[in-house]
């Protein structure tokens, strides 16, 4: 089963936008990985400090949360390649994501740059990422995580980082001022 490729069904979707099925954490956290392109080996090194294993992949896909994604055959025909002109222009990602995939990509920003940039100091933060139901919650730590970040890595980080999140929890919408006191001229700087 870990050399197959899952992905999220709309069941699945729908816990990760709602948590209606009330997944626990640990198999939620798998599922949020599961993204139809990576087999459940390479997700399963992932997660592995987790102790999630074949059982969990099983679990989720016995409960139709995830399912198996068709591996198409090579073709044996070459393709031709299109002249530049004919290439069609794709949008930015934050134009084109739906609500369940904007959830999954800040869930996914914060929980990556939270170990990477803040490491153990984080871990209360990570907590309320994992508690977090809705982008507005998601939207209510930003400003603790970009004071954390600050803290931890300094000015240029933290105005590179806060651009990126914004543009995951403000999508088609202008952001706020950052409104924590010393913050914001730290990182006008």
């Amino acid at each position: 089963m870990t050399h197959r490729i899952f992905d999220k069904t709309d069941k699945g979707r729908e816990e990760i936008a709602t948590r209606k099925h009330q997944l626990p954490t640990r198999l939620r956290t798998l599922l949020v990985m599961v993204d139809g392109k990576q087999s459940g080996e390479e997700l399963l090194k992932k997660v592995a400090g987790l102790g999630l294993n074949d059982e969990s992949l099983a679990e989720l896909l016995n409960n139709g949360f995830i399912q198996p994604v068709e591996q198409p055959q090579p073709a044996s025909v070459t393709p031709i390649p299109l002249p530049v002109a004919q290439v069609p222009q794709i949008a930015p990602a934050a134009d084109i994501l739906d609500g369940a995939s904007q959830f999954q990509a800040i869930y996914q920003f914060y929980t990556e740059t939270i170990k990477s940039t803040i490491g153990l100091r984080g871990y209360s933060l990570q907590l309320k990422v994992e508690k977090a139901g809705s982008i507005d919650e998601f939207r209510a730590l930003r400003d603790p995580y970009l004071e954390a970040v600050l803290k931890a890595k300094g000015n240029e980080l933290a105005r590179s980082l806060r651009t990126r999140l914004d543009q995951l929890l403000y999508m088609g919408e202008s952001a706020p001022n950052t409104t924590i006191v010393g913050l914001s001229a730290a990182m006008a700087e």
